[in-house]
């Protein structure tokens, strides 16, 4: 397949409707977004932060508000969803029921006045890529949730598209297909030397499959970054709180320790990693359960905790425990017993520092 770009450029992109009072609301807040060719884009956060919204708007399904999005060289927002060339995945298949496989893949091309014999040429080798030779002649409804979804990608991509458009394709699949499904849209999109901006709301599916997350909150992008960036070190504590950072502790401010600070929670120490600036001495620590471990009493940024609820899992237990500063969840290698009384610590690495947050 032919190179056709080499950057997808989203600036000041804004969208904004009326609700029901007649209001206008921002669903989009100019998002500014320079993807490469090949690389995998995951739109990330919760239900209405705009993420798709953002996706609909590349498609040319929703018409901006304000800014611009290009295609090299070329202005495409003003074009029509049909004339940007792009391939979109549905969350729900869309697939037409009475069509053969073969003919749902060619669908697109035959729209486009390809002549019959390049359109099975490529159907066959967009099913090749998916790995559904076998099934050209099967009906959706034979196929299983699946492959239905590796026909949706077939016909996303048999139209040669210079970005390839992805709505929470998995979303309707069980858990172990989705994690099938992650590892074969991967491989696919490794195949095609094509951007792929892909919509989810799952961090694990973000993780796994993106080469840059855009971390979004009310039409706002939060953190444009690595999944470990994102992972390892959230810009704020909204990306925290969703990336799997459960306990948030308010604490003092007590001193800068070169890069990293000190501070009290309810009498307890820590030493922690500072995020952003800290603008006062009221702060909080944003800890992820998985990042605690249990260790002898007196050791760096370790606490007594009482154990209230454990949920055993196998290698690891998911424990509620009572801390002097509050109520804390930990998940901690080993087996624990109710009302058991442990040790745990934080490294200084793990225990991020962020302003404390201002009630609205």
């Amino acid at each position: 397949m032919k190179h056709t770009f080499d950057r997808l450029r989203l600036s000041s992109v804004h969208r904004s409707f009326a609700n029901a009072e007649g209001a206008h609301v921002a669903a989009l807040k100019g998002l500014d977004l320079d993807i490469e060719r090949g690389e995998f884009i995951a739109l990330l956060g919760p239900s209405g932060c705009g993420k798709s919204t953002a996706l609909n708007c590349i498609a040319g399904l929703q018409p901006l508000t304000g800014g611009e999005i290009w295609l090299d060289d070329k202005r495409i927002d003003v074009l029509p969803p049909e004339r940007r060339g792009f391939g979109m995945v549905f969350q729900n298949y869309a697939l037409f029921p009475h069509m053969s496989v073969l003919e749902n893949v060619g669908f697109g091309l035959k729209m486009r006045g390809t002549p019959k014999s390049e359109i099975e040429k490529r159907a066959r080798a967009a099913l090749q890529l998916v790995q559904l030779v076998g099934h050209e002649s099967k009906l959706p409804g034979q196929l299983s949730g699946g492959q239905q979804q590796r026909v949706a990608i077939a016909r996303a991509i048999v139209i040669e598209p210079p970005v390839v458009l992805m709505d929470e394709p998995l979303s309707n699949l069980d858990t172990k297909l989705r994690i099938e499904m992650r590892a074969e849209i991967r491989r696919i999109h490794g195949g095609l030397d094509r951007a792929t901006i892909y919509v989810t709301h799952d961090q694990d599916e973000a993780l796994s499959m993106a080469d840059r997350i855009v971390v979004m909150k009310e039409g706002v992008v939060q953190q444009v970054a690595s999944p470990k960036e994102v992972y390892c070190r959230p810009k704020n504590l909204h990306v925290a709180r969703f990336m799997g950072y459960r306990n948030v502790l308010p604490c003092e401010l007590e001193r800068a320790a070169g890069e990293a600070v000190e501070v009290s929670a309810s009498g307890v120490h820590f030493v922690g990693t500072p995020m952003e600036a800290l603008e006062s001495k009221h702060a909080v620590i944003a800890i992820r359960p998985d990042d605690l471990v249990r260790a002898e009493p007196g050791t760096h940024n370790t606490f007594e905790v009482h154990v209230d609820v454990v949920e055993y899992g196998g290698r690891d237990s998911l424990l509620l425990v009572t801390a002097p500063f509050g109520k804390l969840w930990a998940r901690v290698e080993g087996e624990f017993a109710q009302g058991e009384r442990v040790t745990l610590a934080i490294s200084t690495e793990r225990a991020l520092v962020y302003r404390q947050e201002v009630a609205s």
